[in-house]
């Protein structure tokens, strides 16, 4: 990997992507943890669905005064403050689940982890620039990313090993402590003073964001991408446990081939957008996405290709997230960067639970295939609008 020699000089910077990439080793030991869970409590995908439609809508609702929250407070006690919420929601799962092994407590604990989470991203984004030069955030988000990439390899891995030896919920309580220590970490985090402006109130975001011509139209192709593919996941651990009958171990080794995308797509991204642009490198990587689902759909019970397809797909989202959250960041005045963000994400995230739960649902009477296939013809599908937009043209 690429990395800049200026950003590895950054004390700052290599504090945030030191902490962040334990979290993010915690967080992937969820990823797996809590749909193995849910599964083992009630063996129905449908609910599995359910508590990712929870989570989503968790997240939604936050996005409506998140930003305001990171623009008004300082972002590093934001950023604290979350994660040590975080390390005390996902430190009670498994003290309940050995206590009593019911599912309910989930469906509370999860979203309220995700309203946290939604407020910490919103932060996260907001902070990077105020520890990075501009020239330098592509190339950053790419290192984090690549980072964050290389701890997702493991995590999932171990996540399906510690699941099947110990019980999804003791991967669970592993993650809780990833939280605790990033919080003590970002405390040491120095970050540039800026102009904080509480004029045109929560809105105001919102306003910047619809007012922009390409970031408008992001927005548009990103909530029909996030409806698209909410449910993925969940879909894609319930064809391996239940149609193909594999451990919780490889579950955990098929999703954490996905990172290895995520970390060629941080390699690449820098080098591809600064090539081809802004428009072109988000509209193939999505179009590449949604061939990669397509032929997941098709592999059958190929499970060595399903890792691989899922590596791929994983590239194309990583080029495309990493171009549109430094296009943000770059074009957005500092102090309302924390209200864009927000605007930008519950406005993209909001068909995000209606999509899981029909995904799901769908695919519990009719079959995984059929709506995986629904899903990767639709992302390309949403490529091709974006062609008759501002996007074809933005050279950003």
């Amino acid at each position: 990997m690429a990395f800049s020699g200026d950003l590895l000089r950054n004390k700052n910077f290599v504090l945030l992507l030191g902490v962040q990439t334990l979290s993010v080793l915690g967080d992937a030991f969820s990823t797996v943890a809590v749909p193995l869970l849910a599964l083992h409590a009630t063996g129905s995908v449908a609910q599995m669905g359910v508590l990712t439609a929870l989570t989503g809508v968790a997240s939604v609702v936050t996005g409506t005064f998140a930003g305001g929250i990171v623009d008004r407070f300082d972002r590093r006690r934001v950023l604290v403050v979350c994660d040590v919420g975080r390390f005390l929601l996902y430190g009670l799962i498994p003290v309940l689940w050995w206590w009593s092994p019911v599912i309910w407590p989930l469906y509370v604990i999860v979203p309220l982890a995700a309203a946290l989470g939604m407020v910490f991203n919103v932060a996260y984004v907001t902070v990077l620039p105020s520890i990075v030069d501009p020239g330098d955030i592509t190339r950053a988000n790419g290192m984090l990313y690549g980072v964050f990439a290389v701890a997702g390899v493991a995590g999932p891995a171990l996540a399906g090993v510690v699941s099947g030896v110990f019980g999804p919920a003791a991967a669970i309580g592993l993650d809780s402590v990833t939280f605790l220590v990033s919080a003590f970490g970002l405390r040491f985090i120095r970050l540039r003073p800026y102009a904080r402006e509480e004029t045109g109130g929560r809105l105001a975001g919102a306003r910047f964001l619809l007012g922009n011509p390409v970031l408008r139209t992001m927005t548009i192709l990103l909530t029909a991408l996030i409806f698209l593919t909410a449910g993925l996941d969940d879909l894609v651990v319930f064809h391996l446990k239940e149609n193909l009958e594999q451990p919780d171990a490889v579950v955990g080794y098929v999703l954490g081939a996905g990172a290895i995308g995520t970390i060629i797509g941080s390699m690449v991204v820098a080098r591809v957008r600064r090539r081809l642009g802004f428009g072109p490198t988000w509209l193939a990587s999505t179009t590449l996405a949604g061939l990669a689902v397509i032929a997941v759909a098709l592999s059958g019970g190929v499970v060595a290709g399903i890792g691989a397809l899922m590596a791929l797909f994983s590239l194309a989202i990583t080029v495309g997230a990493i171009c549109s959250m430094s296009l943000r960041q770059e074009i957005t005045p500092a102090h309302l960067l924390g209200r864009v963000t927000a605007a930008f994400w519950t406005i993209h995230f909001a068909l995000g639970p209606l999509g899981a739960t029909l995904a799901t649902w769908t695919a519990a009477g009719q079959g995984v295939a059929p709506v995986v296939t629904l899903m990767g013809a639709g992302l390309v599908l949403t490529a091709a609008g974006g062609l008759f937009s501002p996007l074809r043209r933005s050279g950003l």
